[in-house]
């Protein structure tokens, strides 16, 4: 049973196009052409480098953290919520380029970030180090961000068939984040929190470095902190527990979930069908108390209209394709705890249930 699950999963997630590879990492410093675009990156990460492959990153766990800086180019026909991949040899007229990589030390990061402006992306299961890294770019670009994009990426196999290793790879990786935040929300401006954006797998490995955070007596760190949970992969029942310990946020959690997500489903079976966050039913009385109770809203996006698959939704959300401003709905004007439903026309959030928290 648990074999064939995975053989589902494996083909739920697998992509219609050969996965890039590490080749797509080989820095082009040619002329840039007119119309493209320039984002530096910032990343930390968890992976060891790839022996095979110089520059690239991939699935063992390194004995310490690598920090990094990209430069990398956006093509001037890029469509949002995108990834123009190489077909072939890199052109950077036509697909993301990475310009140049620098190896930093942790003090040499920390030196790179600005005093605002910074966002930081956290991947999901199945991801493979270039899709993290490009990723980060393309939300940064569709998103707007005004700043240094910042991504974290611990060492998923890349592997649909990896699942456990990759929630144990995960877990692994949390003292890292920890430290990661802590140096994000340094010397924040008070009044303007940091952005961070945590996919699937992903969603779990940051709600358990908040837990950490909260027990160390980091409430600095989380009073610094504006979170979405994309498509999370969490028990429901861990998640309750880790609201426990984490407590009310200063700024809302804000948890983004879909009734249709066949990846979720398929983790739900996996873990002898234990309800995932991502999941959650708006309309359902117990999930407008949890969020009520917790201080967070959970935003059904079941209705969004997207090219990407139903476990990785936010992309379009969030980058634009939906029609509507998302750094606006999500992290502006709702400021109250609930369950809500997205209206894709005219980017609406639509209050469920009764009562809600201020």
């Amino acid at each position: 049973m648990l074999s064939r699950l995975l053989l589902t999963l494996t083909l739920v997630l697998a992509a219609c196009n050969t996965r890039p590879g590490p080749e797509v990492l080989a820095p082009d410093d040619g002329a840039l052409p007119a119309g493209a675009r320039i984002v530096q990156v910032l990343t930390v990460t968890t992976r060891a480098p790839d022996a095979q492959s110089p520059g690239a990153y991939g699935a063992t766990r390194a004995t310490s953290p690598n920090w990094l800086e990209y430069e990398v180019s956006v093509p001037p026909g890029h469509k949002p919520g995108r990834i123009e991949w190489p077909d072939g040899a890199n052109d950077a007229t036509k697909n993301f380029t990475v310009r140049k990589q620098t190896e930093l030390s942790r003090e040499g990061f920390a030196g790179r970030l600005p005093r605002s402006g910074v966002g930081l992306y956290i991947h999901g299961f199945n991801t493979r180090y270039q899709e993290a890294l490009y990723r980060a770019v393309q939300l940064s670009v569709d998103a707007h961000l005004e700043g240094a994009p910042v991504l974290f990426t611990w060492p998923s196999a890349g592997n649909a068939g990896a699942y456990l290793a990759d929630r144990d790879a995960s877990d692994f990786s949390r003292a890292a984040l920890a430290d990661l935040l802590g140096l994000l929300t340094k010397n924040r401006r008070s009044s303007e929190p940091v952005p961070v954006l945590a996919h699937s797998m992903g969603a779990r490995l940051t709600m358990e470095t908040l837990v950490q955070l909260r027990l160390a007596g980091r409430g600095d760190v989380l009073d610094r902190i504006e979170l979405i949970l994309a498509a999370p992969d969490i028990d429901i029942d861990l998640f309750r527990a880790q609201m426990a310990s984490v407590g009310k946020m200063r700024h809302p959690i804000t948890v983004l979930v879909a009734a249709d997500d066949p990846a979720l489903k398929i983790s739900s079976r996996l873990a002898a069908r234990r309800m995932r966050l991502g999941l959650a039913d708006v309309h359902d009385p117990a999930i407008q108390r949890l969020a009520v109770e917790s201080g967070i809203r959970i935003i059904d996006i079941t209705e969004v209209e997207t090219r990407d698959p139903a476990h990785s939704r936010y992309v379009g959300l969030i980058s634009g394709e939906a029609g509507t401003a998302a750094d606006v709905t999500l992290f502006g004007e709702i400021r109250q705890a609930g369950a809500f439903v997205f209206n894709q026309f005219g980017g609406a959030l639509n209050s469920i249930g009764g009562a809600l928290a201020e």
